[in-house]
């Protein structure tokens, strides 16, 4: 009796294939439900903490561009207090943050994988909120930003990235806001406990760190596969909703050939032109910005500070647009790139130009925005463009390192000699924004190119597929 009622079902089937097309809907609907439910779980627990730290972390480690100017007028200022430091000593105290930074993070975003996210972190956030020395803090912090885009491609597909990335990139910029206004509010504490401004500036912005590194440490998730707040099917559907080439918790840490590959790719030096570029001629201001507003002649130093918020909170609200543009497909990132560049040239040769300090205040705060909005830009097509774990790793490193260069050379740039115009400065900018539109046109060309041909190997793969059946 039981063959018939198998026979009579696959005939029943045969006879009425909506049945086999309406359970596919059902289950492709499900798994889509599954999803949805799954990255918004993950965006919780993963990316709404990571924002929530690195926007701390950028509190922490910005605070020395705050620290120049805070109590300059009681004379109890940061440069007189540590032996009447020139131009150059401040330009290099600035910078010496990124030597080790520069040269550490390949490497510690690699260590990421090899100790898991979660132990590796959770040391990233202790050290750097015990360290006050520049040199050390630098080495301290190196990986965080690279191990968290890393992190994030073990989670989510690229083309889901570009929002995501956007979010937590802004809330980091959006720390600017925060450090205006608490260095405004601890410059008040100047003479407090027989401490300067500056001292409890460092202070009071190194033990929320401490206390993030606790929390990750217990609470951070590693893995998809090892992650127990989501459910079997929301595992899978995850994991199967990953590229073939995204990083995977089971891969080799370091793969020789997956190595090899990434230096013979024709997009990896245009991506790191890109980087240096930018960050030398586009973050440059942004090191010294009290400093530069100060210098317009319109505010006090405690003014100062309060004037440096409206940029920041700019960046978030330009860049969370963009990212948004981005991610629902109405925008092109490259488009967006060229156009934030552009955005930036433009207010570099107004600020050479015009005398008014309110209006040169109004384009200093647009280029910083703009500079600020354009690296979570093209970020999801630098990872895109890496196949396979160590790759992504290593191509996310080696990229972020050589944007650190904007902390070696960006303060040399804009020193206070060259103020209060910074004519100088504003001309090094321009040719370095110009440079980088090449390096984006490179960049697009390489990526595109490498798109087509992958398209081109999918389509031959079909085409022989039943050729084998």
């Amino acid at each position: 009796m039981g063959v018939p009622e198998v026979s009579n079902g696959l005939s029943a089937t045969k006879e009425d294939p909506s049945a086999q097309d309406s359970d596919v809907d059902v289950r492709s609907a499900t798994s889509e439900a599954e999803l949805k439910s799954a990255h918004r779980k993950v965006d919780k627990r993963l990316l709404g903490w990571y924002a929530f730290v690195y926007l701390i972390m950028r509190i922490h480690v910005g605070n020395i561009s705050n620290s120049a100017i805070i109590n300059l007028e009681q004379g109890t200022g940061i440069k007189k207090q540590l032996g009447n430091l020139s131009s150059a000593q401040w330009a290099m105290a600035l910078s010496i943050f990124y030597y080790p930074y520069m040269f550490l993070e390949p490497f510690a975003t690699l260590a990421l994988k090899h100790f898991s996210p979660s132990v590796w972190m959770s040391r990233i956030m202790i050290t750097w909120g015990v360290i006050t020395c520049r040199f050390f803090l630098g080495a301290a912090e190196a990986g965080f930003y690279p191990g968290v885009l890393y992190h994030l491609s073990f989670w989510y597909p690229t083309h889901k990235l570009p929002l995501r990335i956007g979010f937590f990139y802004a809330c980091g910029m959006f720390s600017g806001t925060i450090s205006g206004l608490l260095a405004y509010a601890i410059s008040f504490m100047n003479g407090a406990g027989g401490l300067a401004g500056w001292r409890w500036l460092f202070i009071l912005e190194g033990i929320p760190a401490i206390l993030c590194a606790v929390y990750t440490w217990f609470y951070l998730p590693n893995y998809p596969e090892t992650a127990n707040f989501l459910s079997e099917n929301e595992r899978e559907a995850v994991l199967g909703d990953l590229p073939k080439a995204a990083p995977t918790m089971g891969a080799k840490t370091f793969n020789v050939q997956q190595a090899i590959g990434l230096f013979k790719d024709p997009t990896f030096v245009p991506f790191l032109m890109i980087w240096i570029t930018h960050g030398i001629g586009g973050w440059g201001i942004s090191f010294v910005l009290p400093t530069v507003i100060y210098e317009l002649g319109i505010s006090n130093t405690a003014i100062s500070q309060i004037m440096t918020m409206p940029p920041f909170t700019l960046v978030f609200v330009i860049l969370l647009s963009l990212a948004f543009l981005i991610h629902t497909r109405r925008l092109s990132p490259w488009v967006a790139g060229l156009g934030v560049e552009t955005t930036q040239i433009i207010c570099y040769i107004l600020l050479i130009t015009v005398k008014n300090p309110v209006a040169k205040y109004i384009f200093v705060m647009i280029a910083t925005a703009a500079s600020q909005s354009f690296f979570a830009i093209i970020w999801p097509e630098r990872i895109r463009a890496a196949k396979g774990t160590t790759t992504a790793g290593l191509a996310i490193g080696i990229t972020n390192a050589s944007c650190q260069l904007m902390g070696i050379v960006g303060p040399q740039i804009y020193q206070s000699k060259f103020g209060p115009t910074y004519r100088v400065s504003y001309i090094c900018s321009i040719s370095l924004l110009s440079a980088c539109i090449g390096a984006v046109l490179t960049s697009w060309f390489f990526v595109a190119r490498g798109d087509r041909k992958g398209v081109e190997e999918r389509t031959e793969e079909a085409e022989e597929f039943p050729k084998v059946l």
